[in-house]
């Protein structure tokens, strides 16, 4: 009896989809780190200090009520853009590759909208202006957070990420330090911001390597809408790194969003430091944040990778970053607000590098990479908006700050217990 003939094996996949296994070198990892120090910049010092100035100046008597509305529709735009983009970049042929375009597109748009953000005077300006760069920064984010699972192996995930996540803190530093002290008015600081993020964007860019996608391995169109979508009950795993992420984020957001009007009018920064603004504790505070911050990503992302143990390291973040919160609410003093942020920053680090790194080890599939991780980034960005709508009324009418750093803690320890339901990684 003859034996059948073994069967072809499968066609390899492409290189733009294959998983990677060679380590990558110092000088892309400093590339996408100064890309995203780029778009960090652009991100932050609006939502820091610019927007808070400019919304106050635009909207005096009801400051909080009004950048509540433009930070979070802002949020919600990067909400629907982010994912979308991802998206269509996992579909992009052509020899440029599937990245590139939309990452030279999202840096352009995005710093020319920072410049006309900056000369807007009324409410609905700026409200439109902020809108327009939170989408045009999506589609640069949804790329650069697609370059670590389509360059780095699994095994360097904890580490790059480390240093990859060190700008998202020292972009805080740079952009706020830019408009407190090298340029000092609105519009001068929003064109600042913009061309720093061209110009950080544009080396990676041009010369990272993005292997273009051949036309044959791009799905139908008609499979597009369908695959926007991934089901929590096929892929559970993917939805509990969503919810870890996104609580995790909601507590940290609310905690933030307020902090340059908390130390103006509960510590009274100004009035113990005469000669002084809340600015200047603002800058204070993010440089001791960023310090601890940098001192603790890469390394726990490196123990990760050695350890395996991402779960574990996530829950640890989110119990420390919620610890800071219960402090401030018991204390509302300068010197417990700066050792928060020193708490605050180590949880932080720590949760930067390796959560990052578990969100890529349960993405459901190879070809919706950017796709999968911008559903991923709701759970960043949608905290921008939940965080306004909980936060707003707290401190207007359901107890002030008190009771608001108090339900951060308790949203940042749910996170901290929901990230054990993930079964798929050690």
């Amino acid at each position: 009896m003859r034996t059948p003939p073994a069967p072809p094996p499968p066609d390899p996949l492409p290189t733009a989809l294959a998983e990677p296994t060679r380590n990558v070198r110092a000088l892309w990892v400093a590339g996408i780190s100064l890309a995203n120090l780029g778009m960090w910049m652009a991100f932050f010092g609006p939502l820091q200090v610019l927007l808070p100035e400019q919304v106050g100046r635009a909207s005096p008597a009801d400051k909080e009520t009004v950048l509540a509305w433009v930070t979070g529709i802002g949020a919600a735009m990067a909400m629907v853009a982010t994912p979308l983009a991802g998206a269509l970049s996992d579909r992009t042929t052509g020899p440029l590759g599937r990245r590139r375009p939309w990452v030279l597109a999202g840096a352009v748009l995005g710093g020319a909208g920072l410049v006309v953000l900056g000369a807007q005077e009324s409410v609905a300006g700026i409200l439109l202006g902020w809108s327009f760069v939170q989408t045009s920064l999506s589609c640069l984010n949804a790329t650069l957070l697609a370059a670590v699972p389509d360059h780095v192996p699994r095994g360097q995930r904890g580490a790059v990420s480390g240093w990859v996540g060190i700008p998202q803190s020292a972009g805080v530093v740079a952009a706020v330090v830019l408009v407190t002290v090298v340029v000092t008015e609105i519009a001068p600081g929003y064109t600042l911001i913009g061309v720093l993020t061209v110009a950080c964007v544009l080396p990676f860019a041009l010369l990272s390597p993005d292997p273009p996608l051949p036309r044959g391995a791009r799905p139908p169109w008609r499979d597009f809408a369908r695959g926007l979508w991934v089901s929590p009950r096929r892929h559970p795993d993917f939805a509990w790194a969503f919810l870890t992420r996104f609580l995790i984020g909601t507590g940290n957001a609310m905690f933030i969003l307020y902090l340059l009007y908390f130390l103006r009018d509960e510590v009274g920064y100004e009035e113990l430091f005469p000669g002084s603004s809340a600015t200047d504790g603002l800058l204070t505070l993010i440089l001791v944040y960023t310090a601890a911050v940098v001192a603790t990503t890469v390394v726990a992302g490196a123990v990760s990778d050695r350890l395996g143990k991402r779960r574990g390291m996530v829950s640890f973040a989110g119990v420390v970053m919620g610890l800071p919160a219960f402090m401030v609410a018991l204390s509302p003093t300068w010197t417990s607000v700066l050792v928060c942020a020193v708490v605050l920053g180590v949880g932080f680090g720590v949760f930067l590098s390796v959560d990052n790194a578990l969100v890529t080890e349960v993405l459901p599939t190879a070809e919706g990479r950017a796709k999968d991780l911008g559903i991923v980034n709701i759970a960043s960005s949608g905290p921008q908006v939940i965080a306004p709508a909980l936060a707003g009324p707290i401190v207007v009418h359901l107890g002030g700050y008190p009771v608001l750093y108090t339900a951060c803690g308790v949203i940042s320890l749910l996170g901290a217990a929901v990230v054990w339901r993930i079964r798929g990684v050690a």
